[in-house]
């Protein structure tokens, strides 16, 4: 099995952290847990980019002033609660150590603020991507949120190894075809990077100099049929057209379609031949992923 060709990791909880919010609750005379749960119950138009972070934040204060707390008071705890995090360094040590060996992209539950997070923590520099929730329209766990992104970063989920502290965002990734992983912690992490050949600690069963299969992923079956026909008489092999499960199993029109190739006619394995593809592909408004 060859390493993941693309790393998608959670924000919060895995490479960034906030400090607890009881010293606020109770500087403001606020029951404890008051802030996760009133911002929480809130943040669903915001996280899915039918309202600003501005907006949220504003109806959180509102919801202070139901709860009892004067309007002042609770502008001034919505205030001292908005901070940008910190950066977990260990994580970040290991993701700086991934990105010598595959892309690293961030899909994160967040609000239009978080570009100018990113930017303040310098993370943006960090990362080959970021996907926001926001801009896709769509939060996790929904499965949906995974094919967008999926399909703004042009990549397929066989490919494709998702890191998340929550559980069930990453029993969601499953569903769809991606290698997911519950990394609650730091050791987890690790684990997960290790094992599938991502860091460079000897360990795992892949590596990016494996050869293994690439794919030709195209948007249109006609157009994957042909493709599959051409490399075919070239003597490539194995030349399988099938349905990504990047799509839902009824979702025709939305699918993507897939052409397997293993073997190129020099009977070199087909990675050795990936800038020839990856033309190919170009020919046809389509990618090519491991």
């Amino acid at each position: 099995m060859s390493a993941p060709s693309l790393l998608l990791l959670d924000l919060d909880g895995v490479l960034r952290r906030f400090p607890p919010d009881g010293p606020i609750e109770d500087g403001f005379g606020l029951p404890r847990g008051t802030l996760a749960r009133v911002s929480f119950a809130l943040a669903g138009p915001a996280t899915a980019g039918r309202a600003t972070d501005e907006e949220w934040r504003a109806a959180v204060r509102e919801q202070l002033v139901v709860e009892g707390l004067p309007p002042a008071r609770a502008a001034d705890a919505v205030a001292a609660w908005t901070r940008t995090g910190e950066v977990i360094g260990e994580a970040l040590d290991l993701v700086r150590r991934v990105r010598k060996r595959c892309r690293v992209a961030l899909l994160s539950n967040a609000t239009d603020r978080l570009p100018r997070d990113l930017a303040a923590l310098g993370l943006d520099r960090e990362v080959d991507a970021v996907v926001s929730s926001a801009r896709l329209g769509v939060a996790k766990p929904s499965p949906e949120a995974f094919r967008r992104a999926l399909r703004v970063l042009q990549h397929s989920p066989s490919g494709t190894l998702f890191c998340d502290d929550n559980a069930v965002n990453a029993e969601a990734a499953r569903t769809i075809g991606i290698d997911a992983v519950h990394t609650p912690d730091f050791p987890a992490l690790h684990e997960a990077l290790a094992s599938r050949g991502l860091l460079d600690d000897g360990v795992g069963t892949g590596s990016p100099g494996t050869a293994g299969p690439l794919l030709l992923v195209l948007h249109d079956r006609d157009d994957a049929e042909e493709a599959a026909r051409e490399l075919a008489e070239a003597g490539w092999s194995p030349c399988a057209v099938h349905k990504d499960v990047l799509a839902g199993e009824d979702d025709l029109e939305d699918a993507d379609w897939v052409v397997e190739l293993t073997t190129g006619p020099d009977d070199r394995p087909a990675s050795a031949h990936r800038g020839l593809l990856e033309e190919l592909a170009g020919r046809y408004d389509g990618f090519v992923t491991d």
